[in-house]
């Protein structure tokens, strides 16, 4: 039997402004427990932890973070007892695009081309088991050559969220029909009322050499500058660092702008959407921390 090599990928170097005071700079909002008795940045290590299945067999965890939370990062894993961690230290914030770029070039530096199930440190997620479904179902897509976005149905109005119109398709997963940007009340209320339109829950599942000819087509300058700052590398331990200045030298974008919004207008990318239906939040806001709680 063939097994579906899994790369899970944390990306952790938010600051997470929002919930302050309680997040800050020291110790941001993905290192909380703001519900349960582990922090959010646990909760999303279990959860990748838990896709393994007869299919698929999953990697030691990548964390791409910064590098003032490095202890942080490691500690909050050492008592999960999950496959010891590398983490990727971004000497400072270059957006989503970057750093899905260094796990892609960690994940296949010794011949290997998992899927990357690529996740923010700091959702909310209310039934576990419906995630997991639906990502082990995103993970066999992109084994097959997809290129798959974890998409959550809108139950209000929100103008905090990017938007992914959809279409039925074939295969089972939605097709992507294009990626709309965070919009205003009246328009996220015409998305309601029309239908077809997701969440974009920030959650991407794609093999690594996959995403690299993405950014390569899109965005090769992201890529190329990327390349350079991971050539130029150290590691210590656990720790791998990109070359500082040749860091600091990357465009910062995100995955959104720099691949996924240019994709589905290019035939050779098979674009497609999982629903997650999930208790899903991003917990952007006090409010949301408030609907999430007991």
């Amino acid at each position: 039997m063939s097994f579906i090599d899994l790369q899970p990928v944390i990306i952790a170097g938010g600051s997470g402004t929002r919930l302050w005071p309680l997040s800050r700079s020291t110790y941001p909002k993905q290192f909380l427990a703001l519900h349960g008795r582990h922090s959010l940045y646990q909760q999303a290590a279990l959860r990748l932890h838990s896709l393994v299945a007869a299919d698929i067999r999953i990697g030691g965890l990548c964390v791409v973070g910064n590098e003032n939370h490095r202890f942080l990062a490691l500690d909050q894993l050492a008592g999960l007892q999950l496959t010891p961690a590398t983490v990727l230290l971004e000497p400072t914030g270059r957006n989503t695009a970057p750093a899905m770029t260094l796990a892609a070039l960690h994940a296949t530096q010794n011949g290997r081309d998992p899927v990357l199930v690529v996740t923010p440190a700091d959702q909310s997620i209310g039934d576990e088991s419906a995630f997991t479904a639906a990502l082990q179902r995103a993970v066999r897509a992109a084994a097959a050559g997809a290129f798959v976005i974890l998409g959550v149905a809108p139950d209000r109005p929100e103008t905090g969220y990017g938007y992914i119109r959809c279409e039925p398709s074939a295969q089972g997963e939605m097709k992507v029909a294009r990626f709309v940007e965070k919009p205003d009340a009246a328009t996220a209320q015409a998305y309601l009322r029309e239908g077809g339109y997701y969440w974009n829950s920030g959650m991407f599942v794609v093999r690594a050499s996959l995403w690299l000819q993405a950014l390569g087509q899109f965005r090769p300058d992201i890529l190329a500058a990327t390349r350079a700052a991971w050539d130029g590398r150290n590691a210590d331990a656990a720790f791998v660092r990109p070359d500082k200045a040749a860091f600091e030298a990357i465009p910062s974008e995100s995955v959104d702008y720099a691949v996924m919004e240019k994709c589905p207008a290019a035939a050779e990318f098979d674009i497609r959407m999982v629903p997650l239906a999930a208790g899903w939040s991003d917990l952007g806001a006090w409010d949301a921390v408030w609907q999430v709680s007991a």
